[in-house]
């Protein structure tokens, strides 16, 4: 009898863990960080069309790895975000660099043809019909992302 509850007591057991197996990927935690690659995705599918279907809140997904108060917006064709680095993201440096990774991580048709310690410069698609993806430092302790279709 005792063997045959502790079998039970098992089988219950297992299938509680196997549903929260099974749901762990559905569960938002308060400390997750939204990725930037689906908000770069969409910015830079937005930039021929002159960002029309772009909300400046939703930019700023980009900027929250690095920094919560991002400010955006777009204009003649360009749309910006300027935010102030957290103290965890390193030296300004260091958080351009890892914007710079997302960019090319997220955007793996982009070609990187500038890398400096103030300047982060991708492009994607033909001479003429380019979007142009630009991380740069913007004073103490801020950093800035343009992205223009021209």
């Amino acid at each position: 009898m005792k063997s045959t509850l502790r079998g039970l007591m098992f089988m219950v057991a297992s299938a509680g863990i196997g549903v929260l197996c099974l749901n762990a990927p559905t569960l938002a935690l308060a400390d997750d960080t939204p990725a930037p690659c689906s908000a770069l995705k969409r910015i830079v599918a937005a930039a021929p069309g002159g960002f029309s279907s772009i909300q400046p809140d939703d930019a700023k997904a980009v900027a929250q790895p690095y920094g919560q108060d991002a400010q955006c917006a777009a204009k003649a064709g360009t749309l910006t975000c300027t935010w102030t680095r957290t103290a965890d993201s390193g030296s300004t440096a260091d958080a351009l660099q890892a914007v710079a990774a997302d960019i090319a991580s997220c955007l793996p048709d982009a070609t990187h043809d500038q890398n400096s310690a103030a300047r982060q410069h991708f492009y994607i698609g033909a001479r003429g019909e380019r979007t142009q993806v630009t991380a740069t430092t913007a004073g103490a302790g801020k950093l800035m992302l343009a992205v223009s279709s021209k």
